[in-house]
């Protein structure tokens, strides 16, 4: 009978645990723009009600760090290829739970209107992160300014990796977050899609090349623990981020500066 009483007694608080979890705010890390503005359409529009709590982070604050040690439940603010350095740095593997859009990275410049304009020795910056440092190779590369020795899609890129450089450009390597206030120090910036919106600048507008979306690895992912990957937040948040109503906010608001996974 006590055996009994027990097992009743120890379901009964497993049960009460289990509904104040999904009753708890879900604590999502996200940039500013556009991931943050997202997400509050998602609850100030497409779910009120939803208990989502979003801590805005920028600079260079890790937010794989915070969600590996249990500050926050899941971050929305990163691409694949990132997320998987970042693993192997930290020592842990996360969940992608939902795949939502791409913001294209783009070359920008002060000093030139156009890529054919640049001189010969002209300073080029690029992020130090070795993700988007090769993002950034290949982006230069797709527009013709230098050519990788690689062709794999996956490898990560050094300078080493350059074959040909007819400009005899040089790489000036900065903090993704300062990439945009790099502009007036050199001829060109290749910078992140977010970076770029958060400084005031319109990717589909201001720049003198953007990657292609079709076919892009580096579409931004929501990312959450093993342990929460099931969790019914996450997943209801899953469901929302890929539904067609954000896919058609995200092409009404930014208007190709940021490209939604789903077609609206």
């Amino acid at each position: 009978m006590m055996t009994t009483r027990r097992s009743v007694l120890t379901g009964a608080l497993a049960l009460s645990a289990t509904k104040a979890l999904a009753a708890a705010p879900l604590r999502v890390i996200a940039s500013s723009v556009p991931h943050a503005e997202i997400l509050q359409y998602v609850t100030g529009t497409l779910a009120p009600g939803f208990p989502l709590k979003v801590i805005e982070i920028s600079g260079d604050v890790r937010p794989n760090a915070l969600l590996r040690d249990g500050d926050a439940d899941a971050n929305f603010f990163q691409h694949v290829p990132y997320l998987r350095a970042e693993e192997a740095e930290l020592g842990v593997q996360f969940a992608v739970v939902a795949t939502v859009h791409v913001e294209p990275l783009g070359i920008y410049a002060r000093r030139v209107k156009t890529l054919a304009e640049v001189a010969k020795g002209a300073r080029v910056a690029v992020a130090n992160d070795v993700t988007n440092f090769t993002r950034g190779l290949k982006l230069l590369q797709a527009n013709g300014l230098i050519r990788l020795r690689s062709s794999d899609a996956g490898a990560f890129a050094t300078l080493q990796d350059i074959a040909d450089n007819p400009k005899d450009l040089r790489f000036v390597e900065v903090a993704r977050s300062q990439l945009p206030r790099s502009l007036d120090d050199v001829a060109l910036a290749v910078i992140n899609g977010n970076d770029a919106l958060e400084y005031g600048l319109v990717p589909a507008r201001d720049s003198l090349a953007l990657e292609r979306a079709e076919g892009n690895p580096y579409a931004n992912v929501l990312v959450t623990t093993q342990a929460l990957a099931k969790d019914e937040r996450i997943q209801r948040l899953a469901s929302l981020l890929t539904s067609a109503e954000v896919a058609r906010f995200i092409q009404d608001r930014y208007k190709g500066s940021v490209i939604p996974v789903r077609a609206a």
